[in-house]
């Protein structure tokens, strides 16, 4: 592989298939791009938080079931418009390796912008279930009336608010932590972006005479780092640990480095379908089924499961290797 490409990777291990071969190296041609036109990684983030915010209108159509051909049309829209946001939310990360503009307001951005794009989105498949809902009521058994269609819809609605913030961005903020747990016991400190809350309470209160946006944001990734770390404990007590018992973390000992390392490996894996190439699949195969609402329990039941299973792998790995300090 290309040295260049691989440079403005976080690591080759923490990437699925698909990431690897196919969508980070488009990525990088675009960051190579963007690095000639002189565009900040930030300016990149926006832009894919307008993509994800526009597709919305194209997901609110019912597909082919509702609306025919013009139905499909504007889903398929929908699809390529995320899709293009996800590549433009990679390019921003390898963008920022590449030129070295890497800031504090870069990794905040990176780590709420796929909130940005779901919120709009879930909403309008709200929405969409409202007037096209034929399929379910058929499969319940319910009666098309205006009084069932607002009580199915505020079910929906209910149902979109937990995979939009319990479901969806639980598990998301939750990945995204493993991965940079996986890069700091594989790395070190300088090369990881595993934050904590304590420093991100630092920056808040130095916040001083910014700007409300400013203090917004940085509130928004406080909040952030305290969910990660709420959902850890043991592995929040094993990093306590290490600095009791080395000074800092990232001063431990080459053996508790590789134990962990080597034993996150075989988890990382599967933190990989927590990420946006595979849920987004089954996002998109639901709505061209023209059943999209499916999609909120699968995000609850199927991924919830699937991200109670990798936090409690590294929970358990923690656990371990606090036992043989």
């Amino acid at each position: 592989m290309n040295q260049g490409y691989l440079q403005t990777l976080k690591s080759i291990e923490t990437e699925d298939w698909l990431d690897l071969h196919v969508v980070r190296p488009a990525c990088y041609y675009l960051a190579k791009f963007f690095a000639w036109l002189d565009w900040h990684p930030n300016t990149v983030t926006i832009w894919s938080m307008v993509f994800g915010v526009v597709s919305a209108f194209f997901f609110a159509c019912g597909c082919f079931y509702y609306e025919g051909i013009h139905g499909l049309v504007m889903n398929i829209i929908g699809i390529m418009l995320l899709v293009n946001a996800d590549i433009l939310d990679c390019t921003d990360g390898q963008l920022a390796r590449l030129t070295g503009k890497k800031s504090h307001l870069g990794r905040i951005l990176d780590g709420v912008a796929g909130f940005i794009w779901f919120i709009p989105i879930y909403l309008a498949i709200v929405w969409r279930f409202y007037w096209h809902h034929d399929i379910e009521f058929a499969w319940l058994g319910i009666s098309d009336t205006p009084e069932n269609t607002m009580v199915a819809t505020a079910v929906v609605f209910v149902l979109a608010v937990i995979s939009g913030f319990y479901g969806m961005g639980a598990q998301q903020r939750m990945a995204d932590y493993f991965i940079q747990v996986h890069l700091f016991f594989l790395r070190g400190e300088g090369d990881s972006e595993l934050d904590n809350s304590r420093r991100q309470q630092q920056l808040y209160d130095q916040l001083g005479n910014a700007p409300w946006y400013e203090y917004w944001f940085q509130k928004l990734y406080l909040d952030y780092t305290r969910a990660q770390e709420k959902s850890t404990p043991q592995l929040q007590r094993l990093l306590a640990v290490l600095r009791e018992k080395y000074g800092r973390a990232s001063a431990m000992p080459e053996q508790v480095r590789r134990e962990f390392h080597d034993s996150s490996l075989r988890i990382i894996k599967w933190n990989g379908l927590l990420t946006f190439n595979f849920r987004s699949f089954w996002f998109f195969l639901f709505c061209l089924l023209d059943v999209p609402a499916l999609n909120f329990l699968f995000e609850i039941f199927a991924m919830g499961l699937l991200c109670r299973y990798v936090t409690h792998r590294y929970e358990r790995l923690s656990q371990n290797i606090i036992g043989n300090l």
